[in-house]
């Protein structure tokens, strides 16, 4: 593992998440876990859950769909595809952390047998070329420098004709952003791209842009709300807090300066391997 991938892991790493996720559960009288009781941590990106429903609204999923989550975080996205369409779902990520809590909490709520979680560099897939139909990656290409061999890795486990989905947050121009951010605590960890140059190193590796949805907007209002009710009712018990400490105010309002100052734009998609 390289010094910034290290970096990168120590800045995710939360020791005892999956412990410090039933405590906290066990203090709201919740014994028995569901996937609703930790939907405000399970998806460590922009608008949630709700976000992961729309992408997968618009593939066709089916219980012999092989998935490859990038990035899985908690796994949130992976247990959600799972349980509403039975398909078996592969998520990876570096922070081992992550990793043993998504498991964990798959265990927990049932559904263990249907997700596989692997700790893995995302530039070094272990799988097998086209082993997966669908990719799926969220908020994961701002910690990746090689790009160029973070696509080719997945191009690489994607069957012809496989899809790719996207949802990211990609900056405007060359202005410097106000940290720290969710993703990082300054510039030395964050590696922005365009969605023009995503765009540039998809087609030229053979993929046919089939939609793009530009999600700025809706990350405005989802922010706004997000600290208006805090306000209102404080940090939820079980939230990104957990995963983010103590700076997480700080860290989503640079995020929404950033985005208001016209910095940084959300982008979702989907490309198909030719």
């Amino acid at each position: 593992m390289s010094r910034i991938q290290s970096s990168i892991e120590q800045h995710y790493t939360r020791e005892g998440l999956f412990e410090t996720i039933v405590h906290r559960l066990k203090e709201k009288g919740i014994e028995q876990i569901t996937r609703k009781d930790i939907a405000g941590i399970d998806e460590f990106h922009v608008r949630g859950a709700a976000v992961s429903k729309e992408l997968a609204a618009e593939i066709g999923f089916t219980e012999h769909t092989r998935v490859l989550d990038v990035g899985c975080g908690l796994g949130g996205p992976c247990r959600m595809l799972a349980e509403e369409f039975n398909c078996k779902v592969t998520g990876i990520d570096l922070t081992e952390e992550f990793i043993r809590s998504a498991k964990l909490l798959s265990e927990a709520v049932g559904l263990g047998s249907l997700v596989n979680f692997i700790q893995a560099d995302a530039l070094q897939l272990p799988f097998a070329d086209e082993s997966f139909d669908i990719v799926w990656t969220q908020h994961v290409q701002m910690n990746i420098e090689n790009k160029q061999q973070y696509y080719a890795e997945i191009d690489r486990v994607l069957v012809k004709g496989g899809r790719f989905i996207y949802y990211d947050i990609f900056r405007t121009n060359q202005e410097l952003l106000q940290y720290p951010l969710p993703w990082a605590e300054d510039a030395s960890m964050s590696f922005l791209m365009t969605t023009n140059e995503l765009d540039t190193i998809l087609t030229k590796k053979g993929f046919t842009g089939i939609q793009a949805t530009n999600q700025t907007e809706q990350a405005v209002v989802f922010f706004t709300e997000l600290f208006a009710n805090m306000g209102k009712q404080g940090p939820a018990k079980v939230g990104l807090d957990l995963v983010m400490g103590a700076t997480t105010g700080e860290k989503f309002g640079n995020l929404l300066k950033n985005i208001r100052e016209k910095k940084l734009e959300l982008q979702s998609g989907i490309y198909s391997k030719g």
